[in-house]
């Protein structure tokens, strides 16, 4: 560890979704894993410059495969305050959807409402679904089906202190990125997301937008959003440090 690294108080970890021969979700112009990675290293950007009592790590800075399990373990070694998984969401055919939408560990609530656990556990599954294409996974996940509903028993037993944490972040997130951006609230959701579960501080997953929406595609892959959401982060970010520090640890970002 470098002596600049050495002084510095808070470890957040940054994880752009996806990667390499897991490309995400697909829209008309563009991959997830390239807006998530873009995103990611925007957001990363700004505290570097803004935060110099923050350390900063990611889970990847180039297109490549990063297993969930891996994402989890980077942000355990570097015993990060924080963790920020960043993705874009998508709807199968010819649905239409818009919106932010922050995910915190959790167990859904099972009303079967259109916004309770079953579109909740549509994102759960398609994120964890990647754990498909890693090698042994069966072994490495001791069997864990990310299809099967009984598997979610899984993911029941969170930490409350780190919880209760996740989900005041996951506020901010909800207030500062669609102010940033503009875009619609889709409100903040709890779920049991496997890399926030093998995660073993606060954290959340963020859905910036709707890839397979041709509108918030074409925004998404403006240079403008690039600012706008990464300020939006930022701010959140600033908001929840900013709770548990007498001051800011750098200024609020105007996108």
């Amino acid at each position: 560890m470098s002596a600049d690294a050495a002084n510095k108080n808070f470890t957040l970890v940054i994880d752009a979704g996806h990667g390499g021969h897991d490309t995400g979700a697909c829209g008309a112009i563009s991959k997830e894993k390239n807006l998530t990675l873009k995103f990611a290293l925007a957001f990363g950007k700004l505290v570097e410059q803004n935060c110099p009592d923050v350390k900063v790590v990611y889970t990847r800075k180039t297109d490549k495969f990063v297993e969930l399990y891996r994402r989890a373990e980077i942000a355990n070694q570097a015993k990060a305050d924080l963790f920020i998984s960043v993705h874009i969401n998508a709807l199968p055919g010819k649905r239409v959807a818009r919106g932010f939408q922050t995910y915190t560990l959790g167990t859904s609530k099972r009303t079967g409402k259109r916004t309770g656990v079953l579109e909740n556990l549509e994102v759960a599954k398609r994120e964890n679904s990647v754990i498909y294409l890693e090698k042994d996974y069966r072994q490495r996940y001791k069997g864990y089906d990310p299809n099967s509903p009984e598997s979610n028993i899984m993911f029941e037993f969170v930490q409350d202190k780190n919880m209760e944490n996740s989900v005041e972040l996951a506020k901010y997130m909800q207030r500062y990125v669609c102010q940033a951006t503009g875009r619609q609230d889709m409100g903040a959701q709890q779920d049991n997301l496997a890399v926030l579960r093998w995660s073993s501080m606060p954290g959340c997953l963020i859905e910036l937008g709707f890839i397979s929406t041709r509108d918030e595609e074409q925004y998404m892959n403006s240079k403008a959003a690039e600012g706008q959401y990464a300020c939006g982060i930022f701010n959140a970010f600033q908001a929840y440090t900013s709770r548990s520090e007498e001051r800011r640890v750098g200024k609020e970002c105007r996108s």
